[in-house]
């Protein structure tokens, strides 16, 4: 009878967490999902806005629909303190006067020897957890046996396994057990950590360090072969040139005096 009031308290909990939630969320202190019975834990509606009008409710495993303050919590600023108790046992989530909700956490109330310390919120890919065989006083036997979904994973004598990375393959039911006894099972919800982020293309960058050089200016230049063979060649044209003008001076030393002539040449 135990065992099927927990598995529903774990499927409320995951159609709970299915639903749209209307930007809150629930906050756990301490974040584990197992106590002892007596400790307390603080429970508070982180809401994007207006907080007006959350509250925390819960679900307790008798099927008790309530809120805080009402008979199980004292409020203590915007948080609910709760002094736990079996009966604490439930999904407790923060819910607003219009119907929305935030996300639903599962919390065990355990009055055996051993429980099992994991978190109770949402645990991000990439990110480290650490799960904990806890014992009610400080036996001298610290060695656990931990278990997921009922198969063996390994024994530490530390009384703690951590995961350095967790995937979703990690998500699942988890438990321990000691010569002291066995904790109850909590289920560890993995997230997905996002898509990464692209990073934004370079922007080139003009360097004035190395100055750019200026286009090269075309310089005239002739060699000597060169030289001659144009002078050669445009000398005819030369000779010509002086002929004609002797000449016309000629020519014109007939027709006119000497003097003339010679101011004329």
């Amino acid at each position: 009878m135990e065992r099927t009031c927990r598995l529903l308290l774990l499927l409320s909990t995951l159609v709970y967490c299915s639903l749209g939630q209307g930007g809150a969320s629930l906050s756990v202190s301490p974040d584990r999902s197992q106590f002892f019975e007596f400790e307390s834990v603080s429970l508070s509606c982180e809401v994007q806005g207006n907080s007006t009008g959350w509250r925390v409710m819960r679900n307790a495993e008798r099927g008790n629909l309530s809120e805080c303050s009402t008979d199980w919590g004292k409020h203590q600023g915007s948080s609910c303190i709760v002094s736990l108790i079996p009966s604490s046992s439930g999904v407790y989530w923060c819910e607003s006067g219009s119907g929305e909700h935030s996300n639903a956490v599962n919390i065990t109330v355990h009055v055996g020897a051993v429980i099992l310390e994991s978190p109770a919120l949402p645990v991000t890919e990439g990110y480290s957890v650490t799960l904990r065989c806890r014992y009610q006083g400080t036996p001298s036997d610290l060695t656990a046996v931990f278990y997921k979904d009922g198969s063996l994973i390994r024994a530490e004598t530390t009384g703690e396994i951590t995961i350095p990375a967790v995937s979703k393959s990690d998500e699942g039911l988890y438990k321990c057990s000691s010569s002291k006894g066995e904790s109850p099972e909590s289920w560890m919800t993995v997230t997905d950590a996002g898509p990464t982020p692209i990073p934004s293309p370079a922007v080139p960058v003009l360097s004035m360090s190395t100055p750019i050089p200026s286009p090269a200016v075309p310089v005239l230049s002739m060699s000597l072969p060169r030289l001659l063979c144009s002078i050669l060649v445009g000398s005819p044209y030369l000779l010509v040139t002086i002929i004609l003008l002797v000449k016309g001076c000629r020519s014109r030393t007939q027709e006119y005096k000497p003097e003339t002539i010679s101011k004329d040449c």
